[in-house]
């Protein structure tokens, strides 16, 4: 048995210096720190996520709840209610995902900022980590035209989801089912996502990967998500959105979810009807975004195992 931390004594400390660092950029922005519940009787809807699951007990009745994957839900209801800009670093948890750069229970800096649209956030998250990182000014680049600088022009709108299966099986070697977005998803994270190396904003994903981005129209007419990604030395560190404020669109992607959700065989999951209440009330034009805070850490210290940016990883838990 190791008792012992996985992350040096120095790590932790530095780990301790960027929490402040963090601290004293929003307060300089008059944005407030908000502490939100951990346990939720509703689910994340995403079917890509699997949430862990307890239970409470009260007056001789189980109640079965959920571990958050994000804070994302009740703080949509801060905003709703007035709140103002708000920010929050956590720690999440999200079941089966364990490897070099993922721990089953982890930390995730989240903000949100009325008045602001994803471009005005990508400034923001540039700010924060270039002052912790020392990076110079990020890229920005659509999505479709990322597919079409790696892969020959390759325009992702129009091309058959064929052409997209065999480039796939040409440079992963995966053979299988997948849907249009499972193979756009498949390219992206083994043949794009390595190569971003240098701070990388990534965004105008395709409509059908919107999330809970709006949903607008791109340069070239075709309708895109309002959705960021922020890549820094090959790895994923931030996703932002203009926010989605329509409930009754809300609902609807709610419910094509837990169709997904049905389909991949999993079982129901309890929605969140506090957030379509509050996104029926009001949610402010807003943009969010959530970053990885151990990753970040990772690129601070170089490290190749986010156990080395932990104190106690799962397996020392």
């Amino acid at each position: 048995m190791t008792w012992q931390p996985s992350a040096s004594m120095a790590t932790l400390r530095r780990r301790a210096v960027m929490q402040q660092t963090i601290r004293d950029f929003f307060a300089a922005r008059e944005v407030l720190e908000v502490d939100t519940p951990i346990l939720s009787a509703a689910a994340v809807a995403d079917p890509m996520l699997e949430p862990m699951q307890t239970r409470v007990d009260r007056d001789g009745q189980a109640r079965h709840c959920y571990l958050h994957t994000s804070p994302e839900y009740p703080m949509k209801r801060l905003l709703a209610a007035g709140s103002g800009a708000i920010w929050q670093l956590c720690r999440v948890f999200r079941n089966g995902e364990v490897g070099r750069r993922h721990n089953p229970e982890f930390s995730m800096l989240e903000w949100y900022r009325p008045g602001f649209d994803h471009h005005q956030l990508m400034d923001e998250v540039e700010a924060l980590t270039s002052g912790l990182l020392g990076h110079s000014s990020a890229r920005r680049v659509r999505y479709a035209d990322v597919f079409a600088e790696h892969f020959a022009g390759l325009d992702i709108h129009a091309c058959a989801t064929s052409s997209l299966r065999a480039l796939g099986e040409q440079h992963t070697g995966f053979k299988g089912e997948l849907a249009r977005d499972g193979w756009l998803d498949l390219l992206f994270s083994h043949c794009i996502e390595p190569t971003l190396q240098q701070p990388t904003f990534v965004y105008a994903y395709p409509a059908s990967q919107a999330a809970l981005a709006r949903i607008t129209a791109s340069d070239d007419s075709y309708p895109v998500a309002a959705r960021f990604e922020f890549f820094v030395g090959g790895m994923e560190l931030a996703n932002g959105y203009h926010e989605l404020i329509d409930a009754a669109e809300q609902a609807s992607r709610f419910a094509e979810d837990a169709r997904k959700v049905q389909l991949l065989g999993q079982p129901p999951r309890p929605l969140d009807q506090n957030l379509l209440a509050a996104l029926e009330s009001g949610l402010p034009d807003c943009a969010g975004v959530a970053l990885g805070f151990d990753r970040l850490l990772m690129l601070a210290e170089g490290a190749e195992h986010i156990a080395e940016v932990l104190a106690f990883p799962f397996e020392r838990a």
